[in-house]
């Protein structure tokens, strides 16, 4: 049995496979998102720099999410082949 040291978070997270599946994973629910709570405002051209930041994040959330489920499945795999 090996004793490998469990790389850290950043380096999980930052990895190339991870960030463009989370990123696209939150493009699409993103905007699946985004037009279900803001659409109205998006049509109407009633954007103010609140609704930005809301849609930003409405991005974001599900990005992290995708991140987070990546990393918790690596660290689970990785310990289990050891």
């Amino acid at each position: 049995m090996t004793t490998e040291q469990e790389p850290s978070l950043i380096a999980l997270c930052t990895r190339r496979a991870v960030m463009r599946r989370a990123a696209i994973i939150a493009l699409v629910v993103g905007t699946i998102l985004a037009i279900i709570n803001h659409g109205d405002r998006l049509i109407s051209g009633d954007i103010s720099s609140e609704v930005v930041i809301k849609i930003l994040m409405t991005y974001l959330v599900p990005y992290c999410v995708s991140t987070y489920s990546a990393v918790l499945t690596i660290r689970e795999r990785m310990r289990e082949a050891q």
